[in-house]
């Protein structure tokens, strides 16, 4: 009998870093990430995020760039700090700073990635990318793919 694996999914999850560092996440190994706040937009994307799945944590302003690795250790459930429920919260451990920051500008350059939905929206605190994305974006950082080792 075999069982399905489930299907791990990319996303970009964003930080202002005045108000939330990366490095907090480095720090502390796992996390409660509450960036989505209130915002519908974010609220209804992180309801897609899993358990497993692998983010890109990226610094808003002035950074602008791709900061390092997290993985989801919980699927997202209401934030327990918000009365009104309405908010929801999502897991995270700390898994690989990046060996090369990427910045939006160098993302905007490169052609493999002109689809990605954050390109076109750089204000979305959590955004979906493909695999090939995901893998586009790592290689730019420094990443690469060596024969019998997965990609982070």
């Amino acid at each position: 009998m075999t069982t399905a694996t489930p299907t791990r999914h990319y996303w970009i999850f964003t930080a202002d870093p005045h108000h939330y560092h990366w490095d907090t996440l480095f720090v502390k190994g796992k996390e409660m990430w509450h960036g989505a706040g209130s915002k519908p937009d974010a609220i209804r994307a992180l309801k897609q995020v899993r358990k497993g799945d692998r983010v890109l944590c990226y610094h808003a302003a002035p950074d602008r760039s791709f900061y390092s690795i997290a993985e989801v250790t919980r699927d997202p459930y209401p934030d327990p700090h918000d009365r009104k429920e309405k908010n929801l919260v999502a897991d995270l451990r700390a898994f690989e700073k990046l060996p090369r920051q990427v910045t939006l500008a160098e993302m905007r350059a490169n052609k493999e990635l002109k689809k990605v939905k954050f390109l076109k929206n750089v204000r979305l605190i959590v955004s979906p990318i493909t695999d090939v994305e995901y893998q586009e974006i790592l290689r730019m950082a420094g990443i690469v793919p060596q024969p019998g080792i997965p990609l982070p």
